[in-house]
C-alpha cells in the first residue's frame, strides 16, 4: 500500500468478502487500474464498468477469473504474478504428498477424537516415497521445482506436458502417467481443456495405490468423480488445495477419510503473499507511468 500510494491516488476495500459483482462495477468506474485477487471476476461486464483501465493486476499466477482477450481488445495490459510464489506452492506440494502418503492428518484426527489405543505393529500403514513415480502433469516453473523436490526424496519423476519443453523428467503421455505414476500432482492452468482433465474415466486408470495431489485450480478435476473413486479405493487418497466452487467442498468429499482437505494454502507464506502484493503493484505502476509491466499475460 506504500508504494501505490506514493505513486497514486488508491481505493481500498479492505473488508474480508470480496465485493460482490455489482460492487466491484460500481468501484471500477473512472478508475485507471486494478489489482484483483482471483476470486475477482473481471468478466465483459467488469471490464466495460472499467472504461477507463489502462491494466489489470492479478495477485496470482492463474489468470481464468480474467477475460484476458477482452481485455486486450480494450487496450488493457493483463499481468500476473509469476515466480515469487513458485517455491512455496512447491514446498507446499510435497507438505500434502508426505502428508497423505503418511497419513497425518487422518491420525491427527483419530487421536482427537480419542480412538488411539497405543502403539501397534500394522497400525495406520502409509506409503515411502523413495523409489515410486511422480507423475507431474504440465510443465511450468511449479513443477519444476517439485520435480526438483521429489528427486531429493529419492523418487522418479515422469511428466506429461502437451508441448516439448526442457524438464527434468521422463515424457510421457497422459495415460501413461495416470496407469504408471504413485503419486500424481496436478500443474496446469485452468482453460476449457484442462477442465475435468482428471474426471472418471482418468480417475479409473489410475493404480489403485496412487495418489492425486491438486494445487492447480479446483474445475481441473470432477469432483464427484474423485468422491467416487475415493469410496470405491480405485485409488488409495487424495489432497486437494483447491475446488470447483470453492469455497464449497463437495459433499461427498467431507466424510472420507482418504482425501487431505486443506483451505486454498499453496501460496499462504508472508514472504510469498507479501512478493505477490509487491509485483501486482508494481505492475500497475509501471503502466500508469508509461512503462514496461514486469510481468504481462502473454499466453
Amino acid at each position: 500500500m506504500a508504494t501505490l500510494r506514493e505513486a497514486t491516488d488508491v481505493d481500498l476495500h479492505d473488508g474480508e468478502q470480496s465485493l460482490t459483482p455489482e460492487q466491484l462495477r460500481a468501484r471500477l468506474a473512472g478508475k485507471d487500474a486494478v489489482i484483483c485477487m482471483l476470486t475477482d471476476t473481471m468478466d465483459r461486464a467488469a471490464i466495460d464498468a472499467g472504461s477507463e483501465l489502462k491494466v489489470i493486476a492479478n495477485v496470482a499466477v492463474g489468470y481464468n477469473n480474467i477475460d484476458v482477450p477482452y481485455a486486450r481488445s480494450r487496450g488493457i495490459t493483463v499481468t500476473n504474478t509469476p515466480d515469487v510464489l513458485t517455491d512455496a506452492v512447491a514446498d507446499f506440494t510435497l507438505a500434502l504428498i508426505l502428508d497423505i502418503t503418511r497419513r497425518l492428518t487422518e491420525g491427527d484426527r483419530l487421536v482427537r477424537r480419542g480412538e488411539w489405543k497405543g502403539w501397534g505393529f500394522d497400525f495406520m500403514l502409509g506409503s515411502e516415497l523413495r523409489g515410486k513415480q511422480l507423475g507431474l502433469v504440465g510443465g511450468g516453473r511449479i513443477a519444476k521445482a517439485v520435480a526438483e523436490r521429489g528427486r531429493a526424496f529419492g523418487m522418479n519423476v515422469a511428466y506429461y506436458s502437451r508441448r516439448e519443453i526442457d524438464f527434468p523428467g521422463e515424457a510421457m503421455s497422459l495415460d501413461r502417467l495416470l496407469n504408471t505414476s504413485d503419486i500424481v500432482s496436478l500443474h496446469v492452468p485452468l482453460t476449457p481443456e484442462t477442465r475435468h482433465m482428471i474426471d472418471r474415466k482418468a480417475l479409473a486408470r489410475m493404480k489403485r495405490s496412487a495418489y492425486l495431489i491438486n494445487t492447480a485450480r479446483g474445475p481441473v478435476v470432477d469432483e464427484e468423480g474423485l468422491a467416487w473413486a475415493l469410496r470405491e479405493h480405485l485409488i488409495a487418497g487424495a489432497a486437494l488445495d483447491v475446488y470447483e466452487r470453492e469455497p464449497i467442498v463437495h459433499p461427498d468429499l467431507l466424510p472420507l477419510e482418504n482425501v487431505l482437505l486443506v483451505p486454498h494454502l499453496g501460496s499462504g507464506t508472508t514472504e510469498t503473499r507479501t512478493a505477490m502484493a509487491d509485483l501486482a503493484a508494481r505492475n500497475a505502476i509501471a503502466v500508469l507511468q508509461g512503462q514496461a509491466p514486469l510481468t504481462p499475460v502473454l499466453g
